[in-house]
């Protein structure tokens, strides 16, 4: 797949594609447009089917308003969120964010620094929920009252780890709702997120290194809630 990049995106502001710089996408719309478009309840983006669409986004949202994509998304999401620790902008983080949205996570939420570094996202964060928490202590707040859990009751905190006692992703029932909370390259969870976790989890590796990328740690984990959630193969 041809990555998106951040300067070929058509926005709100109404800024197109540069010609030189467009590799992937659809020209203007052929032949006579869509019924509606400029009406209430139309996806259709007139300056998108007047100009192509060169965003990358899966063919059934071609020519649709980012606004239009992100209600389809928003009525589909699963219910399970993605929670990473920013105390050092980490890189990983718009990767994860990227990844989120390929597999129609609720919600991303970061903790810690508010600013985040968004090259990795490759301006797929303007479809996917972001939401901010400046400390551990409030993002446990948030999935103590957020009643999305099972229940309508709080929402347990899975994080993934390969610290001492914790257990087997591969051999662990993944809750349908859930966050999945993942710490900074390098020293991983901090104690406070660790202290929170309901459960933690590591990933089973056969090589020699102790660990792996942080965004393929986050790609693998939702990936197995997948396939629990959506084809059932547990």
């Amino acid at each position: 797949m041809t990555d998106e990049q951040p300067t070929n995106d058509h926005d709100a502001s109404g800024d197109n594609p540069s010609p030189e710089l467009t590799t992937w996408g659809v020209g203007p719309w052929q032949g006579d447009w869509p019924e509606g478009v400029g009406e209430p309840g139309s996806p259709f983006d007139a300056e998108l089917l007047a100009n192509g669409d060169t965003r990358n986004v899966l063919d059934h949202y071609r020519y649709w308003s980012m606004e239009a994509i992100v209600a389809d998304l928003d009525s589909q999401r699963h219910k399970y969120h993605v929670a990473i620790e920013n105390w050092q902008h980490d890189l990983n983080i718009g990767s994860i964010v990227r990844t989120a949205n390929a597999f129609l996570a609720a919600e991303v939420h970061i903790i810690g620094n508010r600013r985040w570094n968004r090259r990795g996202a490759m301006v797929t964060d303007r479809y996917q929920h972001v939401r901010h928490h400046p400390t551990v202590e409030d993002f446990v707040e948030w999935t103590r009252t957020c009643g999305l859990g099972a229940g309508g009751g709080a929402l347990p905190i899975i994080g993934i780890d390969n610290v001492p006692g914790c257990q087997k992703i591969e051999e662990f029932d993944l809750p349908e709702a859930c966050v999945l909370l993942f710490g900074q390259e390098g020293p991983g969870l901090s104690q406070q997120a660790l202290d929170a976790s309901d459960a933690i989890l590591e990933i089973t590796q056969f090589g020699s290194t102790r660990s792996i990328n942080a965004s393929a740690a986050a790609a693998i984990t939702m990936h197995c809630w997948i396939e629990q959630h959506v084809f059932k193969r547990r």
